[in-house]
């Protein structure tokens, strides 16, 4: 059996091609509720990657054939000891091998770039939930990962929003959020929000529940939040945020985020949302979550299914989106290795 690893990058159309048709397959299998793989969103993140972020591709090929997708993420402005890696393999071929020589170029390669520690992310079963493939979790074993921080995907069935819930929400939120006001805008931020959302990017891990992973928040600027959605533009997401602004200074201190893709418009995400610590005990997060999801299937009626992801631990942000009405569907682990 001769696996030939390719790695390419954007200007190689046909590997490129090869490593979606991987990746399709893969989460077809994988999270057969999940979104497909968007072709815009994967092609052009080849060479729209994030802003202080550098990726490196190879697909392998067994007797020609396209059978694994290797991306290798090697942070250049924090982390510069850390990589994190994703690998899919068709499921017609694996356990022959192909995720392991994929694994080792990209090890070799995160080392030859000084990194001392790889992440990579593994899904398992809930108890009730739908049955999930273990590969993942024993291959990742296998080479020395050890769980650093637990997560738990939960999804928002559109269809059957209890809308007097979200009222009730709401009226309890704005009873305690005199001196606030309500900001919204579509994927970039006006300018006089740009450094308040690039404070609060750069606070999200320092807020959020880390477990024993071993990663740098990042510092974020206006410049970053600019080449950020440029290349979210470019993969052809489109995002609505809401925020709340702190009417006696004119800060944004509350902000979450809502993210649909240029294919499966059926399918969205549910992303950032957060809260200035001096500004915690107002209902914000409610606030911001609720009148976000509104206006947003206001403007998408299409949208029947919202998936979002929390630390398992996070019981704060929990509690909100159970109570919006989002349900746990599966358990995702955050795995960390040592060189």
């Amino acid at each position: 059996m001769d696996i030939v690893v390719t790695p390419f990058d954007a200007s190689n159309e046909q590997a490129a091609q090869d490593a979606l048709a991987v990746e399709a397959a893969s989460v077809a299998h994988d999270l057969p509720d999940f979104p497909g793989v968007c072709p815009v969103n994967f092609i052009a993140g080849l060479s729209h990657p994030w802003p202080g972020d550098r990726s490196e591709h190879a697909v392998a090929y067994l007797d020609g054939e396209a059978v694994g997708h290797v991306d290798l993420g090697l942070p250049q402005l924090e982390n510069l000891e850390n990589a994190d890696v994703a690998i899919n393999v068709v499921p017609t071929h694996r356990r022959r091998g192909v995720g392991g020589v994929l694994y080792r170029w990209a090890e070799e390669l995160a080392r030859a770039n000084g990194r001392k520690k790889m992440l990579a992310m593994t899904v398992q079963t809930l108890p009730g939930g739908p049955e999930r493939d273990d590969a993942g979790v024993r291959f990742v074993t296998s080479r020395g990962f050890k769980p650093a921080l637990g997560e738990v995907r939960r999804r928002l069935d559109v269809t059957a929003l209890d809308q007097p819930a979200l009222d009730r929400m709401l009226a309890d939120g704005w009873a305690k959020a005199d001196g606030y006001r309500l900001v919204r805008w579509i994927d970039l931020a006006p300018d006089e929000l740009l450094d308040d959302v690039a404070y609060l990017d750069s606070r999200l891990l320092l807020d959020a529940p880390m477990g024993d992973l071993d990663w740098e928040p990042p510092k974020t600027d206006a410049d970053r939040v600019r080449k950020g959605q440029a290349a979210i533009t470019a993969r052809g997401r489109t995002q609505y945020h809401t925020g709340a602004v702190h009417e006696e200074t004119g800060r944004l201190v509350a902000w979450t985020t809502l993210d649909t893709g240029a294919t499966s418009k059926w399918h969205s995400f549910q992303n950032i949302t957060i809260v200035e610590p001096r500004h915690r005990g107002h209902r914000l997060g409610a606030i911001v979550k609720v009148e976000n999801l509104r206006w947003f299937l206001a403007e998408q009626p299409q949208i029947t299914t919202i998936d979002t992801w929390n630390a398992a631990v996070n019981d704060h942000m929990i509690s909100i989106n159970e109570a919006m009405g989002f349900r746990p569907v599966d358990a995702w682990t955050d795995n960390q290795v040592s060189f």
